[in-house]
């Protein structure tokens, strides 16, 4: 299945500093590229890859799970660290989630993490039924484009394939009891008004992790996909100042103009 217009993998070969950006679910590249491009004008070496199932059509996801997700990041993290001498995780909702796991995980491989309404559970009635409705109902309404800006879409499916829903819930669950493993420095970023994932999430991550160098960042204009909404440029000032600080290499030759 052909991948749809707007939802390719982007890569920029930058300097020695590296970020892996990953998106969230049902949501594609799409959501975050603004913020790709931008770091990697900035002189970083930046990976924003597609998961599997996403960025084609929902049928497609409801046959892959976190493992294939996790996979995927954990993959484009080693060729990161392969390449950079230091590399920052980051993403929106799940992919808030990939990158904790990454962190929780990889030590200090990861110099640092930035994470945008972070997911920690799925919620609702609905998430207790998922064990069973799974096997009774293919999807349900998609969760795409909670944006406050006008005019601003997010690529994303229209539905939510729920054999997917279940393996986020399931892993979710799990990661949790992982966070206390996460002591990089964290910049956690959320929006006042999420209407997919409460401010419950982002507090529950932030009592959870053993990072000492933490800040929390209040978006006061945008929803849940805040990477394209009002406060996108605030995250991408906020993140490359977070990087410069960790990573302050601007070496003679350009090879990692942070900041």
């Amino acid at each position: 299945m052909p991948v749809l217009p707007g939802a390719e993998p982007y890569r920029h070969e930058g300097g020695e500093v590296g970020v892996l950006l990953c998106h969230g679910f049902t949501g594609s590249p799409q959501s975050l590229r603004p913020w790709a491009e931008h770091h990697a004008a900035h002189g970083l070496t930046v990976s924003l890859p597609l998961l599997p199932g996403h960025g084609t059509r929902w049928q497609d996801m409801a046959v892959t799970g976190w493992a294939d997700w996790y996979a995927t990041v954990d993959r484009e993290l080693r060729h990161l660290t392969e390449r950079c001498s230091q590399v920052f995780v980051a993403g929106l909702s799940m992919g808030g989630a990939l990158s904790l796991a990454l962190a929780s995980r990889h030590g200090d491989r990861i110099a640092g993490v930035v994470v945008v309404n972070p997911a920690n559970r799925v919620h609702g009635l609905s998430a207790y039924a998922l064990p069973v409705a799974r096997h009774l109902v293919p999807s349900t309404k998609g969760i795409a484009s909670d944006i406050a800006k006008e005019g601003a879409e997010e690529l994303g499916y229209d539905r939510v394939p729920l054999h997917a829903a279940h393996s986020l819930r399931e892993s979710l669950r799990r990661l949790d009891g992982e966070l206390p493993r996460v002591t990089q420095p964290l910049l956690l970023l959320r929006s006042a008004r999420d209407h997919v994932v409460p401010a419950a999430d982002s507090a529950r991550v932030l009592s959870r992790v053993s990072s000492t160098d933490v800040t929390e960042i209040v978006l006061e204009q945008s929803y849940h996909v805040a990477t394209l909404d009002h406060d996108a440029d605030r995250i991408f000032e906020e993140s490359l100042a977070f990087v410069g600080r960790l990573a302050p290499r601007a070496d003679e030759e350009g090879t990692a103009r942070v900041g």
